[in-house]
């Protein structure tokens, strides 16, 4: 047999076959190292997202902790009587329950019907009522709620006293830690907080509150995230 005839031999074909293995081996590690880079990326990116809703509700409503209208004095009318230990205490932190509990005012009038209102002439008089209630010509009302977020069962609940029962709502899931610090000042005449307190034996000091949050994923795609955020009482600081 002429040389310029002769074919492929066996060694050749089984180290061409080699090569092409290789060669697959690595696009196929190539690709699923990028597609469980991709999915983990996606996974916790989600995780950043899920917290950044929750935090800027929380914070949302934190920053107006204790503004009840336009007067300090507010009589209390309600009809358990419950509005000016609130009033005292607008923002408390229940370490075993892992519950933050807000007195806050709705403003826009979109959170329903509220736990309180105050009804103010801006000048003289200011009256708490209990759920909704009607001011009278000269009179404004300004909607006051009573709302509670809590770590039940893995996720985050928020809870709405409106007056007459209470609403609760998951706001967001696998979650493994829930945490609140309050930032204190050294007296209640002080701006500032110097220090940082899970437990406050005087709410008059607080100036801010620290919120950490840790999510999981279920699949262990990603390890634990957690999140950390400072929101300042605004009428507490002026």
């Amino acid at each position: 047999m002429r040389r310029s005839s002769r074919g492929f031999g066996l060694i050749e074909l089984m180290i061409a076959l080699s090569i092409s293995l290789i060669v697959v081996l690595g696009v196929a590690q190539i690709f699923i190292s990028a597609k469980s880079t991709y999915v983990s990326q996606n996974t916790a990116a989600g995780m950043q997202e899920d917290a950044r809703f929750v935090l800027s509700k929380m914070i949302q409503e934190i920053r107006v902790v204790g503004m009840f209208g336009c007067l300090g004095a507010i009589t209390d009318a309600s009809s358990a009587g419950d509005f000016n230990a609130s009033q005292i205490t607008p923002i408390s932190w229940d370490n075993t329950a892992l519950k933050l509990t807000l007195v806050t005012s709705d403003v826009g009038g979109n959170g329903g019907s509220p736990t309180w209102t105050v009804v103010s002439d801006c000048r003289t008089s200011a009256t708490a009522y209990t759920s909704a209630h009607t001011p009278a010509a000269g009179q404004m009302g300004f909607p006051i709620r009573r709302l509670a977020y809590s770590l039940n069962n893995g996720q985050i609940l928020m809870t709405t006293n409106t007056g007459t029962g209470t609403t609760s709502a998951v706001l967001v899931s696998n979650v493994s830690a829930f945490n609140v610090t309050f930032g204190m000042a050294t007296s209640a005449t002080d701006v500032a907080a110097s220090s940082y307190s899970s437990n406050p034996t005087d709410p008059t000091r607080i100036r801010s509150v620290r919120l950490t949050l840790t999510l999981t994923d279920p699949s262990n795609r990603v390890r634990n995230q957690t999140f950390n955020v400072v929101a300042a009482l605004r009428n507490r600081l002026m």
